[in-house]
């Protein structure tokens, strides 16, 4: 029989970017923008009640999928969003996330907070905060390959 377990954790993850917090929010409200440092999505609905589903992997891995809801949206300062995330057929975890984009001398500070249970032992919040750090780099650099381009 397999041993069934749910373990609960808060992370926050804050950035400073170079950019405005228009350009930033862009790069989460946009399908195209959000692309150039996110898995692609097949659906992408951002509104209240809309949705984002993505799928993706390593090559020789699993396929993780990622399925959002967005609940409350508040244009160039706050998303909120609710996610699972499962590997295979597997749930490996069921969060909230709140992205506040703060404007700052020369940026946005941007602070992100995820709120989960990951579940089975198949996720951690430590996994998934290194994952987490991973693509805030990856949209700083999106950001400034974009700003590098105008």
């Amino acid at each position: 029989m397999e041993q069934r377990s749910t373990h609960h954790a808060t992370f926050t993850v804050e950035r400073t970017y170079p950019a405005k917090p228009e350009r930033v929010y862009k790069a989460w409200s946009d399908a195209e923008a959000k692309a150039r440092w996110f898995t692609p999505a097949e659906t992408f609905d951002f509104r209240v009640g809309g949705r984002e589903y993505s799928r993706g992997g390593p090559p020789d891995g699993p396929v993780f999928t990622f399925d959002a809801c967005y609940q409350d949206i508040v244009p160039n300062e706050r998303i909120v969003y609710s996610y699972v995330m499962d590997m295979g057929d597997k749930r490996i975890s069921a969060s909230v996330t709140t992205v506040e984009l703060h404007p700052v001398e020369g940026g946005t500070k941007l602070v992100f907070t995820e709120q989960g249970v990951f579940l089975d032992g198949l996720d951690t919040a430590a996994q998934r905060e290194h994952g987490t750090n991973e693509l805030l780099k990856m949209l700083g650099d999106a950001l400034r390959s974009e700003s590098e381009a105008s």
